[in-house]
């Protein structure tokens, strides 16, 4: 059957390896794991069993991009196959919902906050679901470098909604991964399958070149390259649009991509560059996923990638096809502190923690609490994504649940008058479209919703209303806009000691912290390695298959790269830290009537941006970033020295 199934429904004579035994196992009833590297057919673990369990495929994935490429390709083999996002209509929801409920869908591909929702949860409850198949599976580990913290409540799902079985699917998890990953789904060690990550056509090839170069040895480097399908990865979108720039000066047709650029812009590059007309891409990590373009020839980090993992994924994106092509890092420590920063810049200090844990207990009335992202970043001083890893640790915790998001404000522009709005309705909807009318405040264009006034003077409720509202903007009535999406959860327990709390959470960030610098260091000493890069390569993610000497890396052709170090700086200790702090200092204090701490002014000085900076215009203040070269750990020191001093 499931030879038959490969043939007819995908056309398919044989299995790519690792394929075959992965499908046996979840056709089988067990939970399984698919390690296989970038391009290798992952997705087929989970498209065929699809097709012969009895109920549906619900698949998490990390990215839309991902699941369109993977729907287009199930539609095109005739395969029952759908999404929920939220660029969809109300219609388009619920045809999809109702093709779930009644069997005929057999996959469903979702995002992972998608199960935040209360409403969509109460209604995958009533669908009978045979397969939970997590894509980018080494995100489920607090160890694995792409961590999404929404991930980790996947486990509890998987029990709530009675699914038997699991599917991981991933192209970069170590072994600590692996067996975090096996652990949290109880996936045996012999449904693990591992393909091992050794790709004989990948010239990896690791250059030492001083910043003040790359950019003449990259022009150098792709001159017998003209008309090869190249991603050129950097770090930031400003060196994105400079490196560009200068490739497209001299001679070769180049274009930026990254998350700065408008969706519509991003989506043109990315189909000239999949159609052939355009073969240079610089870009940010934000191009790539979900990317099957089998003929990109050569992968060049200008910068230092951000770990060995993001490096191992990054390279897989060349020689799908099977030829040889070139994988070239421009090496040197100049970007490292950047690398570092990002890292840094994503703890979040207790004390702000500690407000979090203090907004909680204050602002749960009847025992739920209402929060809008944006507002309790800047008040707690924390960036929005560990943010959100704080709320899930309370949420692993048993202290919050989360119940039901909903926008707090919505508007309408009128594309119809009024009077032509009611006309299209008679007795008790025309008297519900009056009282809409009637209450919201009209300016100049934009009319305001006042729900509070809607449900006091009319007894209208907040669901009914903005059912109301999508419906009149399908028809064409009005334009619809909502703001301030605001989550809603249910305080479990608050009996919870916030000073001894805050402390344990902050310990469990800075644990992360050190394991995110510690990824950075092994990536360079993968770099530095004087043994075969490809050998290291597949060691480090446990593949003791792959040959002690390539024959077709940097290493092996006799070039031991020494990363060349950063230009000297002017020692720290020669800084004056107080100088540099002073009017930072002052506007901190008139903001917040108390000095700023210690891992603020060091976040400060080496210009790692938080959610207070914008408030106090951080960058317009003397002395913003002005030591970012330096080494954080460092700059921090001697904060607390200068400090001490005082």
């Amino acid at each position: 059957m499931i030879e038959q199934t490969l043939k007819q429904t995908f056309g398919y004579d044989g299995f790519r390896p690792g394929q075959e035994q992965a499908i046996r196992a979840v056709v089988a009833g067990r939970s399984a794991a698919a390690i296989f590297p970038t391009g290798s057919g992952k997705s087929l673990c989970y498209q065929l069993p699809a097709l012969l369990l009895p109920h549906l495929t619900l698949v998490v994935s990390p990215l839309l991009a991902l699941m369109q490429d993977q729907l287009a390709f199930l539609h095109r083999h005739g395969v029952a196959a759908a999404s929920i996002d939220s660029a969809q209509s109300r219609e388009q929801l619920s045809e999809t919902m109702s093709r779930a409920k009644s069997g005929e869908l057999k996959i469903l591909m979702i995002s992972v906050e998608r199960l935040k929702n209360e409403r969509f949860r109460t209604f995958i409850a009533q669908v009978p679901i045979s397969l939970l198949v997590v894509d980018e599976a080494h995100c489920i580990s607090e160890w694995g470098h792409n961590f999404r913290p929404d991930y980790l409540k996947l486990p509890d799902y998987q029990r709530q909604f009675n699914i038997p079985q699991v599917l991981l699917l991933t192209a970069t998890a170590t072994p600590p991964v692996i067996t975090d990953m096996q652990a949290k789904f109880a996936i045996d060690a012999g449904d693990v399958v591992t393909t091992g990550f050794y790709r004989a056509n990948l010239n990896l090839l690791i250059e030492p070149v001083a910043g003040m170069n790359k950019q003449r040895r990259l022009v150098e480097w792709l001159a017998d390259k003209t008309g090869q399908p190249t991603i050129v990865y950097v770090t930031q979108q400003k060196t994105a649009e400079q490196v560009a720039e200068h490739l497209a000066q001299r001679g070769f047709p180049a274009s930026a991509y990254h998350a700065g650029m408008n969706h519509e812009l991003r989506e043109s590059i990315q189909r000239r560059f999949m159609t052939g007309e355009l073969n240079c891409i610089v870009a940010t990590i934000a191009f790539g996923m979900g990317i099957d373009k089998s003929d990109i020839r050569n992968v060049v980090h200008y910068d230092l990638p951000k770990s060995v993992e993001n490096y191992s994924q990054e390279i897989g994106r060349a020689g799908r096809d099977g030829r040889p092509s070139d994988c070239l890092v421009l090496a040197n420590r100049d970007s490292l502190n950047v690398l570092q920063n990002f890292v840094y810049g994503d703890t979040p200090e207790r004390e702000g923690i500690r407000c979090v844990l203090d907004e909680l207990l204050q602002s749960a009335s009847n025992g739920q609490w209402e929060l809008m992202l944006n507002q309790l970043s800047d008040q707690s001083n924390i960036r929005q994504l560990p943010l959100k890893t704080l709320l899930v640790q309370l949420e692993l915790r048993g202290i919050i649940a989360p119940r039901f998001a909903y926008f707090a404000e919505y508007r309408f522009k009128y594309l119809l008058e009024p009077e032509m709005l009611l006309s299209k309705f008679e007795g008790e909807r025309r008297q519900f479209v009056e009282a809409i009318v009637h209450t919201s405040a009209r300016a100049r264009t934009w009319c305001t919703l006042d729900f509070d006034a809607l449900y006091q003077q009319h007894g209208a409720d907040r669901a009914r209303v903005v059912k109301a509202l999508d419906y009149f903007q399908e028809k064409g009535w009005i334009e619809l806009e909502s703001k301030q999406m605001t989550e809603v959860y249910a305080l479990l327990n608050s009996g919870f000691d916030p000073q001894l709390l805050s402390g344990e959470l902050h310990a469990y960030f800075k644990q992360h912290e050190t394991s995110e610098i510690t990824r950075i260091n092994n990536m360079l000493g993968l770099f530095e390695s004087d043994e075969c890069l490809s050998q290291r390569l597949a060691a480090y993610f446990g593949d003791a298959q792959a040959p002690q000497q390539c024959r077709h890396c940097s290493v092996c052709q006799g070039r031991v790269a020494q990363l060349p170090e950063p230009p000297a700086l002017t020692p720290l200790n020669e800084q004056d830290m107080v100088a540099r702090c002073v009017q930072f200092n002052q506007r901190y204090r008139q903001l917040k009537d108390r000095a700023p701490s210690t891992e603020c002014l060091t976040r400060f000085l080496c210009g790692i941006s938080v959610p207070v900076f914008t408030k106090l215009k951080a960058r317009s203040i003397p002395g913003f970033a002005s030591l970012e070269a330096y080494p954080y750990a460092e700059v921090r020191e001697r904060v607390v020295t200068a400090r001490e001093s005082r």
